[in-house]
């Protein structure tokens, strides 16, 4: 399957009930790394009146440590967001072994 052969973010609009709206792929990268391309995010939510954002990226490699590239589309994401008065979930990185790391559970979000 592709998505274990590099890596693919995703982003899953929310409205305020947390009903699902939309879920559209917003970058992917190599097999080391993801592209998120927040003005992607920020629009898709725009258009669907979303009120919160979910991000999801895979590691392919099963590693489960977020990146300093991780941890930083994070923060900008949930900055850039907050601007526009849409909050940021969570962002979670899940492996080919259905393992996951969630940023919310950590309490870096």
């Amino acid at each position: 399957d592709s998505i274990e052969l590099h890596e693919e973010a995703y982003a899953m609009m929310l409205n305020y009930n947390m009903k699902a709206l939309g879920l559209i792929c917003v970058g992917s990268g190599s097999s080391t790394q993801s592209m998120v391309d927040i003005r992607r995010v920020a629009q898709a939510a725009l258009l669907v009146n979303a009120t919160a954002v979910a991000l999801c990226h895979n590691h392919p490699s099963g590693n489960m440590k977020p990146s300093i590239d991780d941890r930083n589309i994070t923060k900008r994401a949930a900055d850039a967001l907050r601007c526009l008065g849409i909050r940021l979930l969570d962002h979670i990185i899940i492996s080919p072994e259905g393992d996951y790391y969630s940023f919310a559970d950590e309490g870096e979000l």
